[in-house]
């Protein structure tokens, strides 16, 4: 797909914060998502041993805690240079499973495209599709029931 000025923008913005933010082998890539009413959201990962959340799962983070809607376009780009980066397999689970018309900055800096995230991942699980649909019960009241013990009596209201 054709590569918009937004998108270049996108790339841009991305860019300007992993220069800014990633200074350190915690924070080694930003990304930058784009909604459909134009506003961007930015987002570093943050790593650590046991495998914290990656660039786009940040900023996907951040545009949901100032009430963003959908996303159209994310890119994530590395540090020290390195450009567009392609969202690891578990990311595009994420963005298909959350946004699944979003498109993703990918390709080498000479051929960046924008593409469907569903081209990022052909044949794949789609997580809504295979929930299954759990009975109505009785009404849920956000009170867990006390178990019942043997010569034991119920406290006193307060």
């Amino acid at each position: 797909m054709i590569m918009r000025d937004t998108d270049r923008a996108l790339v841009q913005a991305a860019t300007a914060v992993a220069k800014l933010r990633c200074r350190s082998e915690n924070h080694t890539v930003a990304a930058a998502a784009r909604t459909t009413d134009g506003r961007v959201f930015t987002g570093v990962n943050v790593y650590h041993f046991t495998g914290g959340p990656c660039a786009e799962v940040v900023a996907i983070g951040a545009a949901a805690t100032q009430g963003a809607g959908d996303l159209e376009t994310i890119v994530a780009v590395g540090d020290r240079g390195r450009g567009v980066i392609p969202p690891c397999g578990r990311c595009r689970q994420v963005l298909l499973d959350y946004f699944p018309s979003i498109r993703v900055i990918v390709g080498p800096p000479d051929a960046l495209r924008a593409v469907p995230v569903t081209d990022l991942l052909p044949e794949t699980y789609v997580w809504s599709d295979h929930q299954v649909e759990v009975p109505a019960g009785p009404p849920r009241t956000g009170v867990w029931p006390m178990p019942v013990v043997p010569g034991s009596r119920q406290a006193a209201e307060d």
